[in-house]
């Protein structure tokens, strides 16, 4: 499960992907438009703009904006820098692997095997959705919604 700092961030995240292009947008906008705490998001985007995927400017007409093109953001690459690993045990990490105390051998464990499956396969989806992707698709998701007509009698 994503903790509440990444799932502001991607909401962050879709929200300058959507306007990417028009310009900075200040922190309070974006705050608003999600009813994100201002000071939290603060820290989120400072964590993000550090690891290269905002950017910002200060002064009038300064906010934060994509420092690539969203479809060149991948959701794992976000993921990562606001959740860490994304494994759900550290013994099938890539990047903070850590060996099992109560594992004889990892090379047989049951858990472990499994594991690394659901590891792998949230890898090759967030790592292969883009921010882009993302927009699009709730786009298009929005357009049907919108199209639907619920009739009562």
């Amino acid at each position: 499960m994503i903790s509440k700092k990444t799932k502001y961030g991607l909401q962050a995240l879709l929200i300058l992907a959507r306007e990417h292009g028009r310009g900075p947008i200040l922190i309070a906008e974006l705050a608003e438009r999600d009813r994100i705490p201002k000071k939290f998001l603060e820290s989120i985007l400072l964590q993000l703009k550090n690891a290269g995927i905002l950017g910002s400017r200060k002064g009038k007409g300064g906010g934060y904006f994509l420092a690539r093109d969203p479809s060149q953001i991948t959701m794992g690459r976000a993921v990562r820098v606001l959740e860490g690993p994304l494994a759900p045990v550290p013994c099938v990490s890539e990047t903070a692997y850590q060996k099992c105390q109560e594992c004889d051998d990892e090379a047989s464990c049951g858990i472990r095997l499994v594991m690394k499956d659901v590891r792998d396969a949230i890898a090759d989806i967030l790592d292969h959705t883009t921010l882009q992707e993302v927009v699009a698709r709730s786009s298009a998701a929005t357009r049907i919604f919108r199209q639907v007509i619920d009739y009562q009698i």
